[in-house]
């Protein structure tokens, strides 16, 4: 079989993307699902390349996530940001990524992940020099997809034992993600028979944030998805929906984290009526 077969197009809709009016989507952006191998440990490979006339900032809310990250001059392992990334495109160029799922790192770096929090490391400090060899391989490739699949082949061959704990912290992970009546860490605990402590001991060797700041950040995800899709007229009532006591708090927070208050980022792409 193919390298490249292993790979298969995830067609799901990107989350944390921030949108603003007048800016298309990255160009030749795309993501690839795992071999069922690399199932336990990867959620996606993805590449954006680009070739423009003018710079473009390009803005993602943070996931609960380690990215390994392969281009000219800039190749690392990319550890959890805490604010949102902000980039800048201009000339040509080309990413070719591998987004880790949360808790699935730590198997391959072999202790806490939390010490790679806000911080980017040179990947053969995990790989070995071997890395090396297939940076250069995959950078002079011209077709993207063929490169990732390389990338997960190497992926393959340094493949750690599954860890029960990177299992549970996915799928502790991913209900906070997907249920909007997540707003506490009291209720992730309970849902899955631990003490507090115990899941914020979990978060911090696994994950490498706490499972608070996770819960916040995906509900103010969905804040920014509804304002994006204009769900929203009432601010106060957004504010309860997400678990915040008063409107002022969850308007801090969405401004911390996006950059703006939740009226000036709907202002930003949808049409005045």
């Amino acid at each position: 079989m193919n390298k490249r077969d292993s790979l298969q197009p995830k067609l799901e809709p990107p989350r944390g993307i921030l949108h603003h009016r007048g800016v298309l989507p990255a160009p030749g952006y795309g993501r690839f699902l795992p071999s069922p191998t690399l199932a336990p440990f990867v959620e996606h490979f993805w590449t954006v390349s680009w070739d423009l006339g003018e710079p473009e900032i390009r803005e993602v809310l943070p996931h609960p996530s380690i990215h390994m990250v392969i281009e000219r001059g800039g190749s690392a392992i990319v550890g959890l940001a805490q604010g949102r990334f902000t980039t800048r495109l201009e000339g040509r160029g080309r990413v070719l990524g591998t987004k880790f799922l949360p808790g699935g790192f730590r198997p391959f770096l072999g202790h806490s992940v939390s010490r790679l929090s806000g911080r980017r490391i040179p990947p053969q400090e995990v790989f070995g020099d071997g890395f090396l060899p297939l940076e250069n391989q995959v950078l002079a490739m011209e077709d993207a997809a063929d490169a990732l699949a390389e990338i997960a082949a190497f992926l393959d061959s340094h493949r750690p034992p599954v860890d029960p704990k990177t299992d549970l912290a996915r799928r502790i992970t991913q209900h906070a993600a997907t249920d909007r009546s997540v707003t506490r860490v009291e209720q992730l605990a309970t849902e899955f028979g631990l003490t507090v402590r115990s899941l914020q001991r979990l978060f911090a060797e696994y994950v490498g944030i706490s499972p608070k700041w996770v819960v916040q950040r995906y509900r103010l995800h969905e804040a920014a998805e509804r304002i994006a899709h204009d769900e929203v007229t009432d601010w106060a009532a957004l504010a309860l929906d997400l678990g915040y006591a008063d409107q002022a708090h969850f308007i801090r927070d969405f401004r911390r984290l996006v950059g703006k208050t939740p009226s000036e980022y709907r202002r930003g792409f949808v049409e005045p009526g």
